[in-house]
């Protein structure tokens, strides 16, 4: 078939008329994606800033016979003639796959095939025993990390004191030496690692690595040893945290991929080993179909699907979008963990729901609070009898700790994997992946090796509050630079990403005085322009709502499809 990759195209509203204005209603009823305008590489003239924009559908404009031949073609260089059938269907079912019941006018269906789409539409949490086990086994994966993953270790504690460590840079290159060579190494062998060996065979490779380092760091017997050991650990926890979010993105239906990639955070906390039964799961099929083996590819995405006619189609809109080409410190620690673990729970709901931007922007102000109040608990008096803090101080402390966890692992905590392993392209998913996991372990790095200096010298206080103001800044950030992501086809946000963030911030500037009226002085007002909206061709969109009026009667008049941010 041809290439064919999901466009923009910016357009001004429509003039207003019930169909524009159902359309338009049923767009403002979801969160906005982004705010675009056509690619200056895309036409002669420059990117002009625009009201509305509209994903096109690759396959909308064709019509069934050209569809059918595309597919035929396809199949034919492909090798896949003997599934030439099933991939008829699939590519018939992408091409009105916008809509929710557009495959009810696919003529080509039998019923049974109707009644499979109907169910995965009303049940999008029913999927195959497969996609499940494939996605705890990423999550199980994650638990070799455990308590490595926090600069204020108790367990440190017992190793300073054993070894002797009394400089507080060597204490802060112990705590972050794991991210270091993750930030430096781990994540960048993400890519040839993936490329020889699959994202099975990663994950596989740093396990075995995770489970060496673990029983070297139990037997080390000098901090030299240590460090060692604890770099090797930085390889493999790079290496994997860079492929297991995108293997679960790659894998899960875009209805709940938010809720399954965010399982890998949430269970971090664990902290033991699960990775040796990874070769029970199949390959991702995007990963199959990189690599030219679109058979492979097939067969896989049949497990991870209930039908075989689900398999066809996604993998044909696949194709076609993707353009081929220490005992209180302990206690402590493992309160947070068990804390960070359970309200990650929630967010196996909210992310697909709420929402990946709006996540983030909820949390960020509450992490911001927390931390200051973490702060500015140090300011309670010391217990004047023992010189030791007092209750209400190491409560209040415990209390802003726990705090900043509850509303950390909801957000902060499994929004950035899973964001990160949505935002690439197909051809550079594993070296974006890689960019963006080397990023958060390098800064993690930062933040172990520089956190004792900075208790010493800002004081507890201080440094609280230095990375309270970080966290505005990150809502900052969030509200004006990042679009929605959520309930879109990871091919789907390629066109969403090529908007420009110029764009993007200037939408939400203008958006800031809508909400001022609207939720604060509680004005009426009209909904905001939606950022885009699903663009459906008119032959596509006549063949619908013929079928439509034939079914519902000629009083329903034509329909848009509407964006489901």
């Amino acid at each position: 078939m041809p290439h064919r990759k999901p466009d923009i195209e910016a357009t001004e509203p429509e003039p207003s008329s019930s169909r524009s204005s159902k359309a338009n209603l049923e767009a403002t009823e979801h969160t906005e994606h982004a705010y675009a305008s056509r690619r200056a590489s895309q036409t002669s003239q420059p990117r002009q800033a625009s009201v509305a924009a509209k994903i096109r559908n690759p396959l909308a404009g064709l019509n069934e016979e050209q569809v059918i031949a595309d597919v035929d073609a396809w199949c034919a260089e492909k090798g896949l003639q003997e599934h030439q059938v099933v991939f008829r269907k699939g590519a018939l079912i992408a091409r009105v796959g916008q809509r929710d019941d557009g495959f009810e006018y696919v003529s080509q269906l039998d019923a049974e095939e109707k009644s499979i789409l109907r169910y995965e539409v009303t049940h999008r949490w029913s999927q195959p025993f497969m996609l499940y086990f494939l996605v705890v086994l990423c999550a199980g994966s994650a638990i070799v990390q455990g308590m490595d993953q926090t600069a204020v270790n108790g367990a440190q504690q017992f190793y300073f004191e054993e070894f002797g460590i009394e400089d507080v840079w060597l204490q802060g290159l112990l705590n972050g030496a794991p991210y270091l060579c993750s930030a430096l190494i781990g994540c960048w062998s993400n890519a040839p690692l993936n490329y020889y060996f699959g994202r099975r065979g990663t994950i596989f490779i740093s396990c075995i690595i995770s489970f060496i380092t673990g029983i070297w760091m139990a037997a080390a017997n000098n901090w030299p040893n240590l460090l060692v050991s604890r770099l090797f650990l930085g390889f493999a926890i790079g290496a994997k945290s860079s492929t297991t979010p995108v293997y679960a993105a790659e894998s899960a239906p875009k209805t709940i991929r938010g809720a399954l990639t965010m399982m890998w955070q949430m269970w971090t906390a664990f902290g033991i080993m699960l990775g040796f039964v990874v070769y029970f799961c199949p390959e991702s099929p995007r990963w199959y179909m990189e690599k030219g083996k679109f058979d492979k590819a097939f067969h896989s995405l049949c497990r991870l699907r209930k039908h075989k006619i689900q398999a066809a189609r996604d993998i044909t809109s696949i194709f076609e979008q993707a353009g081929f080409s220490r005992s209180e410190a302990l206690l402590t620690s493992m309160g947070t963990g068990v804390t960070n673990w359970l309200f990650a729970i929630p967010a196996i709901y909210t992310i697909d729901t709420f929402g990946r931007r709006n996540l983030l922007l909820t949390t960020f102000p509450l992490m911001s609070f927390t931390l200051l109040w973490c702060g500015m608990s140090f300011y309670l008096p010391l217990n004047p009898e023992t010189g030791r803090p007092s209750t209400e101080r190491l409560g209040s402390i415990a209390a802003a700790i726990y705090s900043f966890m509850v509303v950390y692992s909801p957000g902060e905590g499994p929004v950035p994997f899973t964001y990160s392993a949505e935002a690439f392209p197909l051809h550079l998913r594993d070296l974006g992946m890689s960019f963006a996991t080397a990023t958060c372990w390098g800064f993690n790095f930062i933040l172990s090796l520089t956190w004792p200096a900075l208790v010493e010298a800002f004081t507890p206080q201080g440094a609280f509050g230095w990375y309270a103001a970080w966290n505005i800044f990150g809502w900052i950030y969030c509200y004006f630079l990042l679009p929605e992501t959520k309930n879109l086809t990871l091919e789907e946000l390629d066109t969403v990403f090529d908007v420009g963030n110029r764009e993007i911030a200037t939408y939400y500037s203008r958006k800031l005085p809508w909400y001022m009226h609207k939720y604060v002085l509680r004005k009426e007002l009209e909904p905001m322009e939606p950022l885009f909206q699903f663009h459906v061709e008119s032959s596509s969109s006549r063949h619908i709502d013929e079928g439509m009026d034939a079914k519902e009667g000629t009083q329903s008049g034509e329909k848009d499809v509407a964006a489901r941010g």
